[in-house]
């Protein structure tokens, strides 16, 4: 059976201009940056369960993270 787990959407989109990556969620307050998206991914990982001991979540199993990647071309 599976356990309480909490769902956390994560906008990640590319930012042309300083060329890095960025990780957003506003509910729990993440704001990372990566010029990697390999890595963004593994600071995600590792900074959204800390986020959410912070902000008062700690009763829960496990994580589900609900990634969407933009990447904008300006003509």
């Amino acid at each position: 059976m599976r356990g309480m787990f909490m769902n956390i959407p994560i906008i990640i989109k590319w930012d042309s201009e300083a060329e890095v990556w960025l990780g957003i969620n506003d509910d729990i307050g993440l704001a990372l940056e990566s010029g990697s998206y390999d890595a963004l991914i593994e600071r995600i990982k590792i900074a959204v369960p800390e986020m959410l001991e912070l902000n008062g979540f700690n009763k829960y199993d496990g994580i589900d993270f609900l990634t969407e990647k933009r990447q904008v071309a300006i003509a």
